[in-house]
């Protein structure tokens, strides 16, 4: 099985996420499939099949999340030294060559990634553009509303 890049960060949210998972909602769910079977018929007990649906997805959610750590190649970024190369992990300021806006994004693995806080998929193509760039390089981005170019203002291990 192929390793899985992930932050040290995302490492342990994914951990916080099996241990919630295996205390708290999978008892729940026992309990809530417990009480719908004290109730009778189950053929027509749609509190039942809610509370099976459930626990099929809690099942297989932490089958999922223990698959994925499992394979986990975990990354701190503060003990990253790529001698300023964009690198996974890294959290790099860009400035936007039409517009003069500047942005700051943090490479990440697909379970972390979230725009809004700033963390990028590395597999998305602005990740994929800078991967290997450093400061003062140029990178080219293929955008849904065309090619933009980023200048990197600055690459920070943190």
């Amino acid at each position: 099985m192929a390793t899985i890049p992930i932050t040290k960060r995302g490492a342990e949210l994914l951990k916080a996420e099996l241990q919630r998972l295996k205390t708290q909602d999978r008892p729940a769910v026992i309990a809530a499939i417990a009480e719908a079977r004290a109730q009778g018929d189950l053929s027509e007990n749609a509190e039942y099949e809610a509370a099976k649906d459930r626990q099929g997805f809690i099942e297989g959610r932490i089958l999922e999340v223990e698959g994925k750590l499992s394979a986990a190649q975990v990354i701190d970024p503060a003990q990253l030294d790529a001698g300023g190369r964009v690198v996974f992990g890294a959290t790099v300021e860009l400035e936007d060559e039409d517009s003069g806006e500047t942005v700051t994004y943090q490479i990440v693995g697909e379970d972390e990634a979230d725009l809004k806080l700033g963390l990028i998929n590395v597999g998305s193509p602005i990740a994929r553009a800078l991967i290997g760039k450093e400061e003062g390089d140029t990178a080219e981005v293929q955008a849904p509303g065309g090619v933009r170019h980023y200048e990197i203002v600055a690459v920070r291990y943190a």
